[in-house]
């Protein structure tokens, strides 16, 4: 269930992101996540209220889900940003690397890293440089830098939003803790907003489309966290980090953007290494 989870929340989040390169193009970012944030809260109401747990909550656990928000809504805007400047073949495959940080967290935690996910991590970290490297012949390097350092910040974020929801729903129970996490994912945007001075307008061209963003995002972290009830919850977050993959895939069926034969080994380099780190 957890291997299985995961797998729903990479294609629900490789749509997403395909998404996430059109609307970046057509507005400005932070109207647009805030948007997505807060439908995805909306439509998370009625759910949660069906299904309660709110009394299972402890303050422990409100508080983990509150931090697993914030951090949530600082790495969507990462990502977004990182959409907007790079190409997807570039930005996916960093983001999607995130398990590598999961990996780092365990063994600084004292956790027996073996020999073999030592190597996997050193693949997927060249081949993430590899990556950035096939890029940066084609685009400027200043839009290049910008957009892996947005890439891996958006990477850590989701790395750290996954541990900190799962810890949350083991103190107390899934949709409260996923509830609040969106809550305070859409204020940290809304507060970003103000102190930005700009105004929460939406073109109406893009205003469904970004409703179709919030459900697919919504399931998609509602997904990973609901993993915490299931033996082996860190699947449900190996499994999800597909979407960077699956994001490149479609960019090139949808968006049709070229890829080399160079640009491809290096992606299925990157995601042969997270595979491994699954297993």
């Amino acid at each position: 269930m957890s291997l299985l989870l995961g797998l729903v929340a990479a294609c629900a989040w490789a749509f997403h992101d395909i998404c996430v390169r059109g609307v970046s193009q057509k507005t400005r970012i932070l109207p647009a996540l805030l948007t997505v944030l807060v439908a995805g809260t909306v439509m998370l109401v009625p759910v949660a209220a069906v299904q309660g747990g709110f009394a299972e909550m402890t303050t422990k656990s409100y508080a983990l889900a509150a931090v697993s928000g914030v951090v949530f809504g600082l790495a969507s805007l990462s990502l977004y940003g990182a959409f907007r400047i790079g190409p997807v073949r570039l930005v996916a495959p960093i983001i999607g690397a995130y398990p590598v940080v999961s990996v780092g967290w365990a063994a600084a935690n004292g956790t027996s890293i073996s020999a073999w996910q030592w190597i996997a991590v050193i693949v997927v970290v060249l081949g993430v440089a590899l990556v950035a490297t096939l890029s940066d012949s084609e685009e400027t390097h200043g839009e290049t830098m910008r957009a892996v350092v947005l890439s891996v910040i958006a990477g850590i974020g989701f790395a750290a939003t996954f541990a900190a929801s799962q810890a949350a729903v083991r103190f107390g129970a899934e949709m409260p803790v996923i509830l609040t996490g969106r809550v305070f994912a859409a204020a940290t945007i809304g507060l970003i907003l103000i102190l930005r001075r700009e105004r929460w307008n939406i073109d109406r061209s893009v205003l469904y489309l970004l409703l179709a963003m919030a459900l697919l995002d919504a399931t998609a972290l509602a997904s990973v966290t609901s993993a915490a009830t299931f033996p082996h919850p860190e699947f449900a977050a190996v499994a999800s980090s597909l979407f960077g993959l699956l994001t490149v895939i479609l960019a090139w069926l949808i968006l049709k953007e070229p890829m080399s034969r160079a640009q491809w080994g290096a992606v299925v380099m990157v995601f042969c290494g997270i595979g491994y780190l699954g297993v």
